[in-house]
This record gives C-alpha cells, sequence and structure tokens, in this order.
C-alpha cells in the first residue's frame, strides 16, 4: 500500500510537472514600445538621466539613457516572449549615476491578461481588417492606469496603448505601446 501511495503520488507529480512544462511554453510574442516619459522626478542636480528597465517573467528589456531630461522620449521597441499563465509587465525607472547605485525614479506594472483575452476575442470573431475596439480599461486603485486605455485590432494586430503612473514617486508617467504577435487562439 505505502508502495503503491508513492507510485500514484509521483503520478501526481510527474503530471503537474509536465503540466507546468507545457504551460510555460511561448505562444507568442509582446512587442513592447517604450514612448516617451513625463513629469519624472529629479534626481540629480537639476534634472536626471532617466532610463526604463521592462520585466516579463525571467525576460529583462532596458532602454537607452536619455541625459538631462525630465520628459524623455525613447519610442524603443522590445520584444518579450508570452508565456502561460500570462503574468504582469513590470518596469522600473531609473536616473543613470556615474559614481554611485542608479537611483529609483518610480515603478509600474501592467496586468497583460485584458490584451491577451482581446487578442483571443479577436480570433474568435475573426476580425482582420480595418480598426476595431475590442475593449476599454478604466484607471482604478488596482492598475497603475494613468488615463482610460483602449485594446484595439488595427489591420489584425491587437494594441494598447498606456499610460502608466508611477508609484513610490512624487510624479511621473511612461507612455507604452504594447502589441501582440503571433496571438494565441485557444
Amino acid at each position: 500500500m505505502f508502495c503503491s501511495f508513492l507510485c500514484s503520488e509521483c503520478q501526481v507529480l510527474k503530471a503537474i510537472h509536465l503540466r507546468n512544462c507545457i504551460m510555460r511554453q511561448p505562444f507568442g510574442q509582446l512587442k513592447v514600445t517604450v514612448v516617451q516619459g513625463k513629469r519624472l522626478v529629479i534626481r540629480d542636480f537639476k534634472s536626471s538621466d532617466p532610463y526604463v528597465v521592462l520585466k516579463l517573467g525571467n525576460q529583462m528589456a532596458k532602454t537607452k539613457v536619455i541625459n538631462s531630461c525630465l520628459n524623455p522620449v525613447w519610442n524603443e521597441e522590445h520584444s518579450l516572449s508570452l508565456t502561460e499563465p500570462v503574468g504582469v509587465l513590470s518596469l522600473e525607472v531609473f536616473d543613470k549615476d556615474r559614481f554611485k547605485a542608479d537611483d529609483k525614479m518610480g515603478k509600474a506594472y501592467l496586468n497583460l491578461q485584458p490584451i491577451i483575452s482581446a487578442a483571443r476575442l479577436r480570433h474568435l470573431v475573426h476580425v482582420s481588417s480595418g480598426e476595431t475596439p475590442l475593449r476599454k480599461i478604466i484607471p482604478d486603485s488596482e492598475n497603475c492606469l494613468a488615463r482610460e486605455s483602449s485594446i484595439i485590432c488595427i489591420n489584425g494586430e491587437v494594441v494598447q496603448n498606456v499610460w502608466l503612473r508611477l508609484c513610490e514617486v512624487e510624479s511621473g508617467e511612461i507612455e507604452l505601446k504594447i502589441k501582440i504577435v503571433d496571438a494565441p487562439s485557444r
């Protein structure tokens, strides 16, 4: 009896492990364009040298440093692999320093579930041309949105433009453009 219990427990653990391996398989790309920042905080004498670090799971991407600017424009696109379960895209803004550790300038996060759901909806309703609104997300205490955000399908691509309010600082917002490539249909 003890042996059969262990064997059945092993089977359950193997099944869970297999499911987790399958669930973690990439199923698409998340294209994140870090567009710009507004009203970022001063961390040096009169300005800051900001850059943004994006994180999705164990993946990371970083923008270039914009010197002496509180309203930087990056317009940099970064690609991250999407895996199940879909998580949260987090970002942190830093001030680049030469002789000491970089200063934190705020952080924010974006729940990716709404855009993934909208991408699945696009597959279900077979939207492929023109511009079709799929969903609206409003700012609330559960997200970092600074303004209402729309998820739209533009010629078959699911896109979300967002302004994220930076947390743990006096001011600052970051504009992102999120796009799903090879979106899931399941």
